[in-house]
């Protein structure tokens, strides 16, 4: 988990940065900042979403995954806890929606990515943090940002990466049978797609409750695995 602790502390460090920076920047700045994060967030999930090798599993994947998602208010959960967290940290200081912004968006942001998926499972099978090394430095420039504009709910998404992305190479180094190149393919695509969402959110074009679609990234490998039990060609496009 080198890579997972590498990329905590770049977030650490540019999320510390931002906060610092914030105030000095005027409001129009801070706006022109959180657009140009937008349009870079929807190229990545772009650029994710086309890792798919079966539209079909993706599509599946996201209306069960939404559905559960819903059913289980991820979305609502999670803004829970990153407001019990700046009431914790703050005490109760300071602008709570802010602080939920900033903590939601940033901890979905760090956490989708291709990068996180596919550097989690190289990290936990054999070590290589190379890919989570190189997703730190990019994030570490992305907290900075999302800091400046969001303020201190940035650097909370450090528990998430440790759980979320920590927790991914912990499952990997379990064994090298678990995640198959296929499965892999159709994660990254499907946060490919959650990624898309959250751009959108950034963009202040459609306010999609994003986390309501996470469940998604865990039914498309499970999909795959299932197809390949069933003897179901997986038939990459």
């Amino acid at each position: 988990m080198i890579g997972t602790w590498l990329n905590a502390l770049t977030v650490l460090v540019g999320g510390t940065l931002g906060t610092w920076l914030g105030g000095r920047f005027p409001e129009r700045m801070q706006e022109t900042i959180f657009a140009a994060l937008g349009l870079f967030t929807l190229f990545i999930g772009f650029s994710s979403a086309l890792a798919t090798g079966n539209p079909l599993i993706a599509l599946g994947s996201l209306v069960i995954g939404a559905l559960l998602g819903e059913a289980l208010r991820l979305d609502a959960r999670l803004e829970q806890f990153g407001a019990w967290l700046q009431r914790t940290l703050s005490r109760g200081e300071g602008n709570a929606s802010r602080f939920v912004e900033g903590f939601v968006t940033a901890s979905l942001v760090f956490c989708v990515g291709p990068l996180t998926i596919q550097g989690a499972i190289e990290d936990g099978l054999r070590g290589d943090y190379t890919l989570l090394a190189i997703k730190s430095v990019l994030d570490g420039f992305a907290a900075l940002a999302f800091a400046a504009t969001l303020g201190t709910g940035v650097l909370a998404s450090i528990l998430v990466i440790i759980l979320f992305q920590g927790g991914i190479s912990l499952l990997a180094s379990l064994g090298t049978n678990i995640f198959t190149e296929p499965m892999v393919a159709e994660m990254t695509g499907v946060g490919g797609i959650v990624l898309l969402s959250i751009g959108l959110r950034l963009l202040n074009l459609k306010q999609i409750r994003s986390a309501n679609l996470l469940p998604a990234l865990f039914i498309a490998p499970a999909a795959v695995a299932l197809m390949d039990a069933l003897g179901i060609p997986y038939y990459p496009l």
